[in-house]
This record gives C-alpha cells, structure tokens and sequence, in this order.
C-alpha cells in the first residue's frame, strides 16, 4: 500500500517565531512611544510629569493616530496588514504618518516644548519625508530605519552607552530578512537612514 503523502505545511520553526515577535515588540510604533519618554527625560532636567506630557504628545501623534490609521485600513482590506508589506500601498499610510506627524510638530512648537523634544519631533518629521520618496522607487526597512534613528537619538543625548542598543538593531534588522518582509539591503539601508537623516536634523537643531 502506498503511504499517504503529507501535504500539511512545515509549521514556522523557533527561529521565524521569535523573528515574528521582535517585528512587534521592536516595532517603529513601539519605539517611537517610548522614544520621547527617553528625550524628554533629559531635554526637561529629569521632571518626570513635564516628560510625561511631551512624551504623551509625540506618542499621539507621531505614532497612536497614524497606527490606528493604518490598522484600520488593513481591516478594511486597503493593504495586507499592519506593516503594509506591499511597497505599492505605503505610500498612503506613510502620507498619513507625515500629516499625523506635522500636526503634532505644530503642538509642540506652539506649546513651546523643550529644544530637544522639538528637535526630536522635526528629526523624525524628515525621516518620513525621506521614506516617503525612497518608498516611491524602492521597499527601505521603516523598522530598520526606526530603531537605527531612535538609537542614534539616543547616543546623541546620553553619549556612548547607548551603544548597547546596537545589538537591538542588529535584532531588528534580523528579524525583518528572517521573516521575509525585507531583503538584506533593505534592512541595512534602513538602518543608516534613520541616524543619517533623523540624527543629522536632531543635531542641527537640538
């Protein structure tokens, strides 16, 4: 008798199930939450409520709103997920993100917010903008891009100790090829765009 052939498909091994995990837990809404929490701690001499309120703020807008945008659109069927894998359907959510992000600035800048949180606000203002017109030719890690920039921001503020957070990247960038959402130099791209782009604005007007 011949035996039966098992079709059922290979279940994800440990390798791509951990990479699924730090694509969420490692995500650009995940750091950018907790981004402002670490710039505001600084930029208002270590007074936790003022670096409540200015975290609250960069949070709403450069991530919540946008995050709820596209989540809602990915229920809707408009792209196939919440990080919009298909390079065709960023544009739109990314447009969001900038719109989103720009309202925000506007608060910040009206609310007159710490030098540094303004500076924060305006790096990632311009990283969007370069995502936006490398996305229109080319998929570039937003992931990558994120932890690269938040990592960077990081070193800037609090000197060569955040360098521990390299290794986080590295896990980033790992987990993105790992999980198919993105090629080797997709990855690596990414991740110097963020400092490149976001590190030299913050610097400029920090």
């Amino acid at each position: 008798m011949t035996a039966e052939l098992n079709t059922a498909p290979t279940p994800p091994g440990a390798a791509h199930r951990l990479a699924k995990i730090v694509t969420e837990v490692l995500s650009p809404a995940v750091i950018v939450v907790l981004l402002p929490f670490g710039v505001g701690w600084n930029a208002t001499g270590h007074r936790l409520l003022p670096t409540i309120v200015w975290a609250i703020v960069v949070a709403v807008f450069y991530s919540v709103l946008p995050m709820v945008f596209i989540v809602r659109g990915a229920r809707q069927g408009k792209w196939d997920g919440h990080w919009v894998r298909e390079r065709e359907r960023r544009f739109l959510p990314l447009m969001m993100c900038l719109g989103s992000a720009l309202v925000g600035l506007v608060i910040l800048l009206v609310w007159d917010a710490p030098r540094d949180i303004i500076a924060l606000g305006w790096s990632m203002v311009a990283v969007c903008v370069a995502a936006v017109i490398i996305t229109k030719w080319w998929k570039v890690s937003l992931h990558a891009t994120v932890a690269g920039g938040a990592t960077a921001t990081m070193l800037l503020i609090y000197g060569w100790v955040m360098l521990l957070l390299v290794p986080l990247v590295a896990l980033v960038a790992w987990a993105r090829v790992q999980v198919r959402d993105h090629t080797a130099a997709q990855v690596i791209v990414g991740a110097f765009l963020g400092p490149v782009v976001g590190g030299v604005v913050f610097v400029l007007l920090r």
